[in-house]
């Protein structure tokens, strides 16, 4: 019973660290979205079985980072521009009252600690990936607000984090990108909220359009029944 027990915690931490490693391709857009997420190459790329690969779809599946279709190979899910659209307007409202409420909130302490985690993510450059940080994350988390926390960092966080990964591709967008954050961090600090709600929902809204200029109406031609 014992060893039974054991060989199930195994189990479940190879499912575990080959879920995140899938992960890993979809965020870093290896894995693009509409791309077909294969099994059998998976399986060899992370030197298992085709067990637990399977089993990390199922649960990309769950969290909606992964479509299949009766009849049609995994392919991770790749939105319309209508859809995509709708996700940043989503974004824009919730984050940008998220925003206002963090203002409010923080302490000097949270502001301040934010404010060298952001200077210290910009340093670090492409190897900032690696520090987990993600300053929209933050902000969300510090409004005190569960319903707004458990919508943006929920499941739907993964999805949001693919599509702002693409808009962050684009070198000059990254700069602008951290300017601005810096911009609605000094809002914060001024506790202005009003101000810090209104960048937020801006700067959403132009890495809203970042994106769409970047994904056509169909990224890859044999994309099948995956959503387009």
């Amino acid at each position: 019973m014992q060893d039974e027990d054991v060989s199930d915690r195994r189990s479940e931490t190879l499912g575990d660290e080959i879920f995140d490693r899938i992960l890993d391709l979809i965020y870093s857009c290896e894995l693009e979205p509409g791309m077909v997420v294969n099994e059998s190459a998976l399986a060899t790329r992370f030197g298992v079985s085709r067990g637990p690969v399977r089993e990390a779809i199922r649960r990309l599946q769950g969290i909606q980072l992964v479509s299949r279709e009766a009849f049609m190979r995994a392919r991770v899910v790749s939105l319309s521009p209508q859809a995509i659209l709708e996700l940043f307007q989503m974004r824009e409202a919730l984050e940008g009252y998220a925003c206002r409420l963090a203002t409010l909130h923080m302490t000097d302490e949270a502001i301040d600690k934010l404010i060298s985690d952001l200077e210290t993510a910009h340093a670090l450059g492409p190897q900032a990936d690696k520090t987990h940080f993600d300053f929209h994350e933050r902000i969300v988390r510090a409004s005190g607000n569960s319903r707004i926390v458990d919508s943006l960092c929920g499941d739907l966080y993964h999805l949001l984090r693919i599509y702002r990964r693409i808009s962050g591709a684009v070198p000059e967008r990254k700069e602008h990108a951290f300017t601005e954050h810096w911009q609605i961090l000094r809002a914060v600090k001024a506790r202005d909220a009003a101000l810090a709600e209104s960048l937020m929902r801006s700067h959403v809204e132009r890495a809203g359009r970042q994106v769409l200029a970047q994904v056509p109406e169909t990224r890859h031609p044999g994309a099948g029944g995956a959503e387009r």
